[in-house]
């Protein structure tokens, strides 16, 4: 994402960059010198450091307690006034974290007068990061809109306002949980096709010209040989990470008890979750290695 950003931002503009693996961040700083265009790299010291002086920071981080930790950092004490060119800071949090979680945070930033805040999870994976074609969920105010989604266009393809803020992370939610339900079951149907003696190409093909089409069994397929370069090709390596997958379906069960909203599926898929992950062949690898757990032919 760094990396399509600041290839798309003018010579003028400075890019500062933290990450707490130190290797990856000089690696990038590195990458992105020899190219000579763009914007130019600074190495921060910590995430305050690279909030300083910013007209716009963006965020990515794994989880809720993540988020507030950095944003306690960057907010305390208050950040300085000197933005030349503009006052009035943009923060950008592309972390999926709970609705909550998410206005907590963006409530410190307002109350304390230090920026603007709004919340664009992405979809798309590590493929789509790389790529730039990310697809950016937005939950911001209609005026912040014209301002946020031009940055966001740069490291993807696609902008979704959801509504205001917090309403980007509930529809990303939403489809999460619909991901994670879909992905068990496309892995129970192409097992059990399999055992009953279908071929698993005529299978998957049959199921993707009718009703039973989804991402899983179209583009991340469970089963090797059926999809090229899916995870299920290089044994579930790479991929979306079953542990990120368990996280974002706790985060809809959260947001659903929240909001009262009656869920059949969720905790069952979660148990789901729970034990793959257990499972030593299973542990670390993409989500579609549900289809290992259940015992699935490989």
């Amino acid at each position: 994402m760094a990396r399509n950003l600041q290839a798309k931002l003018p010579s003028s503009d400075t890019l500062r960059v933290f990450d707490i693996n130190a290797k990856s961040i000089e690696r990038f700083a590195n990458e992105t010198k020899a190219l000579g265009s763009g914007a130019a790299v600074k190495v921060a010291a910590n995430a305050r450091d690279a909030a300083e002086d910013s007209e716009t920071t963006i965020t990515v981080l794994p989880e809720p307690s993540h988020v507030k930790n950095v944003f306690g950092q960057i907010l305390k004490p208050p950040l300085s006034e000197n933005v030349v060119s503009n006052p009035d800071r943009l923060f950008i949090d592309c972390s999926t974290i709970d609705p909550s979680s998410s206005k907590e945070v963006a409530n410190a930033v307002h109350t304390t007068q230090q920026g603007r805040f709004v919340d664009a999870p992405m979809s798309g994976g590590v493929v789509g990061a790389t790529a730039g074609t990310l697809t950016f969920m937005l939950g911001s105010s209609d005026s912040l809109v014209s301002r946020v989604e031009p940055i966001l266009m740069m490291m993807g393809k696609r902008v979704v306002h959801c509504g205001g803020q917090g309403a980007g992370l509930s529809g990303k939610l939403a489809n999460n949980y619909l991901l994670a339900i879909n992905n068990i079951a496309t892995a129970e149907a192409m097992n059990l096709g399999i055992k009953w003696g279908l071929d698993p190409q005529v299978l998957a093909s049959l199921i993707n010209i009718s009703t039973g089409k989804c991402w899983p069994s179209e583009v991340n397929n469970p089963v090797k040989g059926v999809v090229e370069g899916s995870p299920a090709s290089r044994d579930y390596k790479g991929g979306f990470g079953i542990s990120l997958m368990k996280k974002d379906l706790g985060l809809a069960i959260q947001a659903a008890n929240e909001a009262g909203a009656k869920l059949e599926l969720g905790d069952r898929a979660k148990e789901v979750y729970d034990a793959a992950e257990q499972q030593e062949d299973c542990k670390g690898r993409d989500f579609s290695v549900i289809y290992r757990y259940l015992g699935g032919t490989e």
